[in-house]
């Protein structure tokens, strides 16, 4: 065998390596709008409460939202990084005053949101205040 079929073999060896370590990288996380997927609010539950702020966007953006005492429906529209909130039905479901406030402050929020943007699992919606929510990966 001569010098130039032994490098050949190398390269090719090499390659191939190369090739079955690409195949077996772990796959960055997505940077798309999570459609289809369970959110969680980052915040602090309400006094007397362990409940969290939810959101379950379907595929079409359709929304259902579990807040700190109510439920709401609502819709995702996104081109691109720009991103429009209208919500839709909402469940009353006898909260005491300050979750129902807090309840009609989250979702009035969400409906001045106009950009968002994703970091691996945490997804910022910006409007006169950004909310954080962080996907459910379990």
């Amino acid at each position: 065998m001569n010098l130039a079929d032994n490098v050949a073999i190398r390269l090719a060896v090499a390659c191939v390596a190369f090739a079955i370590a690409l195949n077996t990288a772990p796959v960055k996380a997505d940077s798309g709008f999570p459609f289809g997927m369970l959110m969680t609010m980052e915040a602090q539950p309400q006094p007397g409460s362990k409940r969290i702020p939810n959101i379950e966007i379907g595929d079409n953006g359709e929304a259902v939202l579990e807040l700190w005492c109510k439920a709401a429906k609502g819709q995702f529209s996104v081109a691109g990084n720009t991103v429009i909130f209208v919500a839709g039905a909402m469940e009353d479901r006898g909260c005491p005053q300050p979750k129902a406030q807090a309840d009609d402050d989250l979702l009035s929020a969400l409906g001045e949101v106009t950009a968002w943007k994703r970091q691996g699992d945490l997804v910022s919606f910006i409007g006169s205040k950004t909310l954080r929510f962080r996907i459910n990966t379990n």
